[in-house]
């Protein structure tokens, strides 16, 4: 049982809180100076430009740079495969791999028959959806059918397969949130589904020259296009779904079930990290000095976050979870992917600090209201990816976007650098209307997926675990198991609980 938490911690969490403040303060001064007030600019309209010359020095540093960020941005696949596959039962850990492998195969062909047309192509005079370039040839004469992406001076090939790896990440963070009891089948469906029409909409609305980009709400990497994008479609899938059997105890106990591999879950969490260095500055698509800049930002929040998601469950907990420090560095790097090319170095830090302090509290709050997220994804990649986001209205600092020339793609200063609340209420407006349409979209398909095909696994193939009965084989074949959990202590489900699992499936 969780200990409660005493006056003496929350005085304890009182003080970092303050301390972070005072920090902030300090630092706002110093950077405010440099531009009192950061007035509204209205972006440069996107229009067409002339196809990039490939033998030019510079496309061809722009197209190396973005090449091998996107394959960092691909490599979190495997990241999100240990991670999750960790943190969960060990008989469920071909099924977590299986679905982690095929997701991004099944976003590959989703993307390219629909999802990048939808996201980017058309003549910047449709702000709600792209009408052209479905299933493109990718030659350089297709370059003129996605126009909102005319900015980056690189192929139009390259420009498909760096959106691609941000389109199959968002469909990766739902698998973590509905494991251990979803149809693999079913999943995949889902991926397509999201992958192909409701990720694209909501990111043409911001990255496709659409309405949200247009009025400067600014998300440069993505804490809101992917992160909180996919964790509204797992918040929608995990309600459908219901939690997993022996979770939630009758009289309102909350039984841990441990995953089976910390190690995997910790090499995932590094692999993540690393992955993050292409995520965050390889959005700049350009070769530039801006890169370093966004790198440490990203970094400088992922420890930050670190620290304090260490100490708060400490204190909370009464241990240094290891779970919870491996969520709070995500916490921060998806809290700092929205405004790592604006803020200084130090509101990162205070983002970060934030992000993990918020993501402890965010999977307690779940198992309060008994909605089971196995890996903490909706606390990491949801309330994170908002709190994020909303943070860009906060910490956008003019010392750091005047060299950059990034003024022209926010209405201004966040508000804690004198720029008012019209930042802010932009990220509000674009949080609420991502948000919303997301998670009423994914509810649709996923109401529609139980009804025409069931979307959980039977009881008796979920106390044995989805290895065998989705993939016919163990992950860990010929390893005695001694490991027991309360889930596993029924032999059988009892006629009540085998009723309530089915009426989810």
């Amino acid at each position: 049982m969780l200990r409660s938490l005493s006056v003496g911690r929350f005085r304890w969490l009182a003080i970092v809180m303050g301390a972070l403040l005072l920090f902030q303060t300090c630092t706002f001064g110093q950077e405010m100076a440099t531009d009192a007030a950061a007035a509204v600019v209205e972006a440069a309209p996107a229009g067409p430009a002339p196809v990039p010359d490939e033998t030019s020095s510079s496309v061809i540093a722009n197209t190396v740079w973005t090449l091998i960020a996107a394959m960092l941005v691909f490599w979190m696949n495997a990241g999100f495969a240990t991670l999750e596959a960790g943190l969960c039962r060990r008989k469920n850990s071909v099924n977590i791999l299986a679905k982690n492998f095929v997701v991004f195969a099944a976003s590959s062909v989703a993307f390219w028959f629909v999802g990048f047309g939808f996201m980017f192509g058309n003549d910047g005079d449709n702000n709600f959806v792209g009408t052209t370039g479905f299933m493109p040839s990718l030659l350089a004469s297709d370059g003129n059918m996605y126009l909102s992406l005319a900015w980056a001076q690189v192929p139009v090939s390259v420009k498909f397969f760096f959106q691609l790896v941000f389109a199959g990440t968002a469909a990766t963070i739902v698998s973590g949130a509905v494991a251990e009891r979803i149809k693999f089948g079913v999943f995949i469906i889902f991926s397509f589904v999201l992958v192909a029409f409701v990720y694209p909409v909501t990111g043409h609305w911001i990255w496709g020259a659409g309405w949200l980009g247009d009025a400067l709400f600014h998300d440069f990497a993505g804490s809101t296009v992917v992160h909180s994008v996919g964790g509204w479609a797992a918040l929608a899938g995990v309600l459908i779904l219901g939690p997993r059997l022996g979770k939630y105890g009758k009289d309102g106990k909350i039984n841990p079930v441990a995953g089976h591999n910390m190690g995997l879950a910790a090499l995932g969490t590094l692999i993540l990290w690393l992955g993050w260095f292409g995520f965050n500055p390889g959005s700049t698509m350009t070769a530039s000095t801006q890169i370093g800049h966004i790198a440490v930002t990203t970094n400088t929040a992922a420890a930050f976050a670190t620290m304090t998601a260490c100490a708060t469950a400490w204190l909370v907990l009464g241990k240094p979870d290891l779970g919870m420090i491996l969520n709070g560095c995500l916490a921060g790097l998806v809290a700092i992917t929205a405004g790592c090319a604006v803020v200084s170095v130090a509101g990162a830090a205070v983002i970060g600090a934030i992000a993990g302090i918020l993501v402890v509290f965010a999977c307690l709050f779940w198992d309060k209201l008994k909605i089971d997220d196995p890996v903490g994804a909706l606390s990491v990649h949801l309330v994170c990816g908002v709190f994020g986001t909303i943070c860009v209205g906060l910490f956008a600092a003019p010392a750091v976007m005047e060299p950059y020339a990034m003024t022209g793609y926010l209405k201004g200063a966040g508000l804690f650098y004198g720029g008012g609340t019209a930042q802010l209420i932009q990220q509000l407006i674009g949080v609420g209307a991502v948000g919303g349409t997301v998670f009423v979209a994914s509810l649709i398909i996923w109401i529609v997926l139980k009804a025409v095909l069931g979307i959980r696994v039977s009881a008796a193939e979920e106390l044995e675990g989805l290895d065998i009965g989705e993939h016919g084989m163990e992950g860990y074949a010929g390893f005695a198991n001694t490991a027991v959990d309360p889930v596993d202590t029924f032999e059988s489900p009892s006629p009540v609980m085998a009723k309530g699992v089915m009426a989810h499936a």
